[in-house]
């Protein structure tokens, strides 16, 4: 008995929804095997079956060189680590921000060129330059897709000094929406104590932005979190000031299912610059909620100095990375499972070479 192939006799609408069911890193191989393959996988049709087979997990890009914008992307399905190239970034110390499927870099001398780019299909917008102050001393950067009408919103977060006065900071929100094509400068104002930072991100029409003092307080008042309502425009910001759950020697922020996560370093009570530990808190109301501690024979890897990690997420999964070596831990917020990513394929060269990078979302209905 002869064997036939299954693809000669399956229709194409068949062998797009088995396909769609795939991995993403998969459905680009699937696309190389042969013409008909490829039709298929690049069709409007199959954009759909994979939406409705959607189970893709966010991915993590690492750079593996600190001049150029180069390194491999990790599939926590496969776990298996993938070199691609990024669109638009020049160096790898731009500004990153990504939400849904978009990753948006800013430049990190002039602070006023900016792309949105779906790093999977390469497609990319360079933006108009943002309104306010020129070459502040503090940005940051943040991006949220609506998943409904893929229309989008980045906010950039200005600081600069007061001329001769350390203790004034002037701050402004710039944000622009991709449906009109436009940016808005929604506020200006001077806080006094403390200051902007590169720390930002939307959740559910908020924009939430650590703070910094400047006024030399305790460990404790060190931080501060501060909250922006897209819509209403709240001022002045002082006023929605929500205190850090932890002394913090540094903060990140993240989306995750529109809750607004925090991973933090935490510092030592006799010498705060120091990290003792890591820890995540999910902020509900104006509360932190402990949701997790990084057990000690994770947190080993992770050095003792105020700055040491990156961490990024979305949906479920929270990467954490030191910037002095390749290691990628990952912990799933539904299992409150640590587990290291499997191990890059780059190796550390030089006793001071840093590592650094982003998570984002696989995904290939999102144009900018």
């Amino acid at each position: 008995m002869t064997g036939v192939s299954m693809d000669l006799i399956l229709p194409d609408d068949l062998i797009g929804r088995i396909l769609a069911y795939l991995p993403i890193a998969s459905i680009f191989r699937a696309g190389s095997v042969c013409r008909r393959w490829h039709e298929i996988v690049s069709s409007r049709r199959f954009l759909w079956n994979f939406l409705d087979g959607l189970s893709q997990k966010p991915w993590y890009f690492m750079f593996t060189n600190s001049d150029e914008p180069v390194g491999y992307a990790y599939d926590p399905i496969l776990r298996k680590w993938y070199s691609i190239e990024l669109p638009c970034i020049q160096t790898p110390n731009w500004f990153i921000a990504s939400s849904c499927g978009l990753v948006c870099f800013m430049d990190n001398d002039s602070r006023s060129e900016l792309h949105v780019c779906n790093p999977v299909t390469k497609k990319s917008k360079k933006l108009e330059d943002p309104p306010g102050l020129k070459f502040p001393d503090y940005s940051a950067l943040s991006i949220s897709v609506n998943r409904t009408s893929h229309d989008y919103t980045v906010s950039v977060v200005k600081s600069k000094q007061v001329p001769e006065n350390f203790f004034q900071w002037d701050v402004s929100i710039h944000i622009y929406d991709s449906e009109t094509m436009m940016w808005k400068t929604s506020l200006t104002e001077v806080m006094t104590g403390w200051r902007g930072g590169d720390e930002s991100v939307i959740c559910n029409g908020i924009l939430y932005f650590l703070i910094y003092s400047c006024g030399g307080g305790t460990p404790e008042n060190r931080h501060g979190l501060v909250t922006y309502s897209l819509s209403n425009r709240s001022s002045p910001l002082i006023r929605s000031f929500i205190p850090v759950p932890a002394p913090l020697t540094c903060g990140r922020l993240m989306n995750l299912k529109e809750k607004l996560v925090m991973v933090g370093g935490i510092g030592k009570q006799d010498r705060p610059d120091i990290v003792k530990g890591i820890g995540i808190w999910v902020l509900e109301g104006r509360n932190w909620v402990d949701v997790a501690r990084m057990p000690h024979k994770y947190f080993q890897g992770f050095g003792e100095l105020d700055d040491v990690f990156a961490s990024s997420g979305t949906d479920n999964l929270i990467y954490i990375q030191s910037y002095g070596a390749p290691a990628l831990l990952v912990f799933d917020m539904s299992l409150k499972l640590w587990k290291w990513a499997q191990k890059c394929p780059v190796s550390k060269k030089f006793p001071l070479q840093l590592f650094t990078g982003f998570c984002f979302e696989p995904r290939l209905e999102f144009d900018p």
